[in-house]
């Protein structure tokens, strides 16, 4: 399979198992909170409601695009994205698949709605940080801007996601004549008036959605970071890319580079400057006869990736030089070359995304019940109401969709058990809230990093010893 012996077959095929069965966990773990109040409020039975979840979820993965998951990728440091050492890279993604999965499967047992987000993420910063430990290599680097970005927008969003769900209930008790309506607790046996049903399954509708188009994205980056890493012949580059377009960005950054004055650069940028300019040159001469990425030879693929991340970064960073070594037209060239260099790296088959989608919508249709009580009767002390619910729901939604489109990931859970939140101290003040459930969910949002960088980073040590009696 893709030229391995039979060894790395099995392990490609475990790592990829791997992958799915964190995704169908993220599937029961999360999407949990999309059904939470249709189910909690009687507007669809369990069973459908779950099975309508994950065909949305489905469906959100599948148009959501890949920026979510080449945002995931790029957290990495770039000399483990480019690491030869495939057992080095076996390391990697063992270490961050089981320390996901030990953290979420022991969250969703004790009801805890934690964010598969925060999990994957502090996984993988684990992994980077005992890279630079155990690499010896003091100039390894965490790309620190992107977990700069990724790490605000998970403490952004569940404020938002609390800010945004309070004030539309403040909105809507100024609005509504009947007051008492936004207070009545569903019944138990009866489903709500068919225009109330029809909110709430549209909003939830939309959680699950935009739930597949953020979260599924995030395993679609982790099945390609397993790819790209055990199988790079195949998977390192976008084959059916225009090996012309590639040389052209580099004759355009060529050019620019040659603009700047090497006098008026600091030392370290004259380095950086000198590197790029031979990267480019060496780079232009392995691309001379290329017609078709399909008739390069198998091994050239890796070094070609290799050249590709290293020359992005070289030349974004001195396109965000801080002394104006390039005219604003010069750095518009140089970030739209960049766009199209990166986007030879930048992809993910369709299985791929299939095979993601499938995994997350049939996680959704099991494993609801706990954080679906969590949601609807323990984050208040009255229980959920039906202007609550889509409330929360309108407000998850929106939140998350904004932040694929830049992006970034955000934690479904974090977002939506806010919202909730936040209504309930719209409607009753923030006594309303039950403390030991948002103390539970508080300790689950600033313990997860901390413990899954711990546990990635050990599990990566121990990993990479005992590949290396190999």
């Amino acid at each position: 399979m893709f030229g391995l012996d039979t060894g790395l077959t099995i392990l490609l095929l475990f790592c990829l198992l791997a992958a799915c069965a964190f995704e169908f966990i993220n599937g029961f773990h999360d999407t949990a909170n999309a059904v939470a109040t249709v189910i909690y409020t009687k507007s669809m039975k369990p069973q459908t409601a779950v099975i309508w979840s994950g065909i949305w979820n489905v469906i959100g993965v599948y148009v959501g695009g890949i920026a979510v998951a080449m945002g995931i990728i790029a957290l990495l440091p770039l000399e483990m994205l480019i690491d030869a050492n495939i057992y080095h890279n076996l390391a990697m993604i063992l270490a961050l698949i089981l320390s996901a999965i030990i953290w979420n499967l022991g969250t969703w047992y004790f009801g805890i709605p934690c964010s598969s987000s925060h999990t994957l993420i502090g996984s993988i910063f684990g992994v980077g940080v005992a890279y630079m430990i155990v690499s010896g290599n003091h100039n390894v680097a965490l790309n620190w801007q992107k977990i700069e970005d990724v790490g605000l927008s998970l403490l952004i969003s569940p404020l938002i996601g609390f800010g945004l769900a309070m004030f539309l209930m403040l909105f809507l008790k100024k609005i509504v004549r009947n007051k008492k309506a936004l207070k009545k607790p569903p019944k138990k046996t009866a489903p709500p008036p068919l225009w109330i049903r029809s909110i709430l399954i549209l909003t939830s509708t939309s959680v699950s959605f935009s739930h597949g188009s953020n979260d599924g994205q995030k395993g679609v980056g982790l099945v390609m970071i397993i790819l790209i890493a055990i199988a790079p012949a195949f998977f390192a580059i976008d084959k059916s890319k225009d090996p012309q377009k590639i040389k052209a960005s580099i004759e355009n950054i060529q050019t620019v580079i040659s603009k700047v004055n090497i006098n008026e650069m600091t030392i370290e940028d004259q380095v950086s400057s000198n590197i790029l300019i031979q990267k480019l040159d060496d780079f232009q001469k392995t691309m001379v006869g290329v017609t078709s990425y399909k008739n390069m030879p198998n091994k050239a693929f890796f070094e070609l990736r290799k050249n590709i991340l290293t020359i992005s970064k070289l030349a974004e960073s001195l396109s965000k030089n801080k002394s104006r070594l390039l005219s604003k037209a010069d750095i518009t060239i140089v970030k739209a070359e960049i766009k199209e260099f990166k986007s030879t790296t930048e992809y993910a088959p369709d299985w791929v995304i299939v095979m993601i989608a499938i995994s997350l919508g049939l996680g959704t249709m099991i494993g609801w019940k706990k954080i679906v009580v969590t949601i609807g009767e323990n984050i208040g002390k009255t229980p959920l109401t039906y202007a609550q619910g889509a409330s929360a729901q309108l407000v998850a939604a929106s939140t998350i969709l904004a932040s694929s489109a830049f992006g970034l990931p955000v934690s479904t859970t974090h977002v939506l058990s806010s919202g909730v939140a936040g209504t309930m101290a719209a409607t009753n003040g923030l006594k309303n809230l039950k403390k030991k459930t948002m103390k539970n969910i508080l300790i689950a949002w600033f313990i997860t990093l901390p413990v899954t960088v711990l546990l990635a980073g050990l599990l990566f040590i121990a990993f990479r010893w005992i590949f290396s009696m190999f």
